[in-house]
């Protein structure tokens, strides 16, 4: 029978690039839906869960991915408000890459040492990957996760966001620019880095005199890099005395997590994977 993967996502044009993982990691078609609302999407699930026989609804699952991590929830858990009972199949939810990028970045980073009782500075940590970096730092026992924005309202709503999502706290800080930022990582342990595209957060001069900071991270891969004076192929790499890893570098695992999860979603009718889900097993491939 044919694994299927349909593809929700909150764009208009569904993600090509979860659609060429989808198909590398084991689905033989991929059917993808663009524009998708929770209002819209009822109809959608149940010819997911009425059209085969319970035996073989684990060759039927969902991925909810798109830009926009907030409409990515809302969408995932209007998909999980259609199941009942054996009625399901299983579904993973990855909005712009946040959950399978932030996992493998700080898993790699427990590779490199530890994260519990550290303190922890997630620069632009307001956007998708940077959300799921802070919840998995809390979660592994760091003893402060500051997250910063150039606005300290949009830094609080997303604070509170997390705290209700995943029951941790973060501290949200106004950082404006590159000097703010550099003030904000002076007392820092670990650094990760998860702005947009192309944009520079810190200079290298910002933090390769700091004597604290024992690992740094960075999740952009288009020059210029989010933390100047690391490579996007770092790998663990010692660099005045921080461990680095770059976005190629932890990118390797992001792909392979990605895959495996696609994987995982055909073993069983009822896999449910999100952040928490996914960051476990990204912790086992690390």
């Amino acid at each position: 029978m044919k694994k299927l993967l349909f593809q929700f996502d909150t764009d208009l044009s569904p993600s090509v690039f979860d659609s060429v993982v989808a198909y590398d990691g084991g689905a033989d078609h991929v059917i993808g839906h663009g524009g998708l609302t929770p209002a819209g999407v009822g109809t959608l699930v149940d010819g997911t869960i009425f059209t085969r026989a319970p035996k073989d609804k684990k060759n039927t699952a969902i991925f909810v991915g798109g830009s926009d991590m907030q409409a990515g929830e809302a969408l995932f858990k209007a998909v999980k408000s259609r199941f009942f009972g054996d009625f399901r199949v299983s579904i993973m939810l990855d909005s712009n890459g946040s959950n399978t990028t932030a996992a493998a970045a700080i898993a790699k980073l427990m590779t490199s040492g530890s994260i519990r009782n550290q303190r922890a500075v997630v620069l632009a940590g307001t956007g998708p990957v940077g959300q799921r970096a802070a919840f998995m730092l809390a979660k592994e026992g760091a003893s402060e996760v500051i997250i910063t924005s150039r606005q300290q309202s949009r830094a609080e709503t997303v604070a509170k966001q997390i705290q209700q999502r995943f029951d941790v706290e973060v501290i949200p800080v106004e950082a404006f620019d590159a000097e703010a930022r550099a003030r904000i990582i002076e007392e820092a342990d670990i650094v990760v880095a998860t702005g947009a595209t192309g944009v520079e957060l810190i200079r290298g001069e910002h933090w390769q005199s700091l004597q604290r900071l024992k690992m740094i991270a960075d999740a952009n891969a288009t020059p210029p890099l989010g933390i100047g004076g690391v490579d996007m192929m770092d790998r663990g790499t010692k660099r005045f005395g921080a461990l680095a890893w770059g976005a190629i570098g932890f990118g390797t695992l992001k792909l392979s997590l990605h895959r495996a999860c696609i994987g995982r979603l055909f073993e069983s009718n009822d896999r449910v994977l999100d952040a928490e889900e996914i960051f476990e097993i990204a912790k086992t491939m690390a």
